[in-house]
């Protein structure tokens, strides 16, 4: 059985289905957490525990705010490729469009660019965003170009989540601001 969060919305792009997160994910999500895919995204020591509960902070998200991130999907195959999406944790300076891909066979296929393209756009249209930031990993350059090549560019003077709220660690985050869409 599929469990599923209700009254969420589902994008379509010409290759994609983004749809909420499901039960169905966790395989995908263990997998890519487990893996050095996650570095820029986790504590250094994942467990499946914590993966489990960043899990139900993913599903919380569209509870508490209703929207969050999309799991990605291609059309006629339901399998977790990534997510992307709108994302506000309580305490966050400024609300966040955020990628992952769980899947390194779509890696360079530009799903990540369609993807986070139909969520970028689902907050400025749909949810009415004005502004909308990327943190980023200083480190994380294939991330730095999705967000340049989505238009996106280097905000210095922003704020950005604190350590404890991104990961426990030192690592620089940068912040990239996009485009409002009659502008990108």
């Amino acid at each position: 059985m599929t469990i599923a969060l209700s009254n969420t919305p589902a994008l379509e792009t010409e290759r994609l289905i983004l749809r909420a997160p499901q039960a169905d994910d966790w395989p995908q999500w263990r997998a890519m957490t487990r893996s050095e895919r996650s570095r820029f995204i986790r504590a250094a020591d994942m467990t499946d525990g914590l993966a489990w509960r960043a899990m139900g902070h993913i599903i919380g998200h569209w509870v508490l705010r209703g929207w969050g991130n999309f799991v990605i999907t291609r059309k006629g195959d339901n399998t977790a490729l990534g997510m992307t999406g709108p994302w506000f944790p309580q305490g966050w300076p400024e609300p966040e469009i955020g990628w992952s891909i769980w899947s390194a066979e779509v890696e360079g296929t530009g799903i990540a660019f369609e993807a986070a393209q139909a969520a970028r756009d689902f907050a400025f249209g749909t949810l009415g965003w004005q502004t909308a930031v990327s943190y980023i990993v200083a480190e994380n350059t294939r991330s730095i170009a999705l967000a340049e090549r989505l238009g996106a560019r280097l905000d210095p003077t922003a704020d950005h989540p604190k350590p404890a709220q991104k990961k426990d660690t030192d690592e620089t985050v940068l912040v990239y601001r996009h485009p409002k869409p009659e502008a990108a």
